[in-house]
């Protein structure tokens, strides 16, 4: 699998929402998946990154490139 480098943010779905996690992809509206595990959502979501890039690129829409965000730590 190619290493992409968009920021994910993974976080825990509700138990009305089907329990497990989502992942979102804040840089590509639209773009997120879902697993039982934070990992397994992680690894789904590299799929839809690939598949949102692929779908951009046959239509001609711009793919911007991986913002970087800086997160302060808890020690600051």
């Amino acid at each position: 699998m190619i290493r992409l480098e968009y920021r994910v943010i993974v976080e825990p779905l509700s138990a009305e929402d089907g329990s497990g996690f989502s992942a979102i992809v804040p840089d590509l509206p639209g773009c997120m998946s879902d697993g039982e595990t934070p990992e397994e959502a992680i690894t789904n979501v590299q799929d839809a990154i690939q598949a949102w890039i692929e779908a951009a690129h046959d239509v001609g829409r711009p793919v911007p490139a991986p913002s970087r965000h800086f997160i302060p730590s808890a020690a600051e």
